[in-house]
């Protein structure tokens, strides 16, 4: 990586940030204007109706950090245009959840729609690690779509799953954002790391404001439009990679919300509820109800995803 790429990194990390701050206040004076504001309720933690169109400023600020790229060399613009698209319209899904809460299955359904443009395009799990050679197998195109669609749905969910306390989802992704921006720099793919350092950026330049006590939220319309670009852009830089590292290296980055995803529907499977039913038995609510105020759970969350981001950069070593 050369002095002007890692420049470019940084600058994009900042100008997400700079932009999505300064668009949260203007994004909730709107929406406290509109009536768009979550009602507490008997599975939150806040006390008082906030906005929750903070993830329209988390959009505008990495679209306006990533359009001022001047190139992005090893990424195709019809994956890009792909992935952005994919992007929008999940966020339309969650705007539209954040107004009048869909069912759980049509939210599914059009989570799974919003992944076409990324099998149209190829951005897709192509390839897995073969364990006994330490090489990647071609898969066959119905199973590498598949797994692609499990992966952007699973990660999608996972986001929005901890977006159930003050800080939490925005300071995960820019965490989990950073570390994939350094190991996608370490494998000469400057393109995926400048996206994932805007992404970053855009979801660090939320937290000044979702910080506890939190004066907005970022809705399903912002953790739906994170997980889903989180998950595109592991995919898209997956590609030069070892074998072993293109498989592990999101998984550790994203082990929080991933075993959160995880053992949700398990738990509620054995306590004969819907795999999909709300409730506030999530790994944050534990550890709240162990006693743990809500900013050292987060601090908590933040340590945990930083070591696994670290070990997952550790690994991505080049020798």
């Amino acid at each position: 990586m050369t002095p002007g790429g890692t420049a470019s990194i940084v600058v994009a990390y900042g100008t997400a940030a700079a932009f999505t701050c300064a668009l949260t206040p203007v994004a909730r004076r709107l929406a406290l204007r509109s009536g768009a504001v979550d009602v507490p309720d008997a599975r939150k933690t806040h006390a008082r109706p906030l906005p929750t169109s903070g993830g329209a400023a988390i959009i505008v600020g990495f679209l306006l950090a990533a359009s001022l790229a001047r190139a992005l060399p090893e990424v195709r613009p019809q994956a890009l245009l792909a992935i952005v698209a994919g992007g929008l319209s999940v966020a339309v899904v969650g705007f539209v959840d954040d107004l009048r809460d869909l069912p759980a299955k049509l939210k599914l359904v059009l989570q799974i729609i919003s992944t076409v443009p990324l099998l149209v395009a190829g951005v897709t799990v192509s390839f897995l690690t073969d364990p006994f050679h330490h090489s990647m197998v071609a898969l066959p195109i119905w199973l590498a779509w598949t797994i692609t669609v499990v992966w952007v749905v699973g990660v999608t969910n996972a986001i929005n799953l901890i977006d159930g306390l003050d800080g939490l989802a925005a300071g995960v992704s820019a965490i989990a954002c950073v570390a994939l921006a350094i190991v996608a720099a370490a494998w000469q793919q400057p393109g995926v790391a400048l996206l994932c350092a805007a992404l970053a950026g855009a979801a660090a330049g939320f937290l000044p404001w979702n910080w506890h006590p939190a004066r907005i939220y970022m809705g399903d319309t912002g953790a739906y439009f994170l997980g889903y670009m989180i998950a595109a852009l592991t995919i898209l830089g997956a590609f030069k990679m070892a074998a072993a590292i293109s498989v592990l290296v999101p998984i550790l980055v994203l082990a929080v919300p991933l075993l959160d995803t995880a053992l949700s529907p398990v738990r509620r499977y054995f306590r004969g509820r819907p795999a999909f039913a709300a409730d506030r038995e999530h790994l944050h609510h534990r550890l709240i109800a162990l006693g743990l105020s809500e900013p050292r759970v987060v601090l908590l969350t933040y340590a945990v995803t930083g070591v696994c981001g670290a070990i997952a950069i550790w690994m991505s070593r080049k020798g």
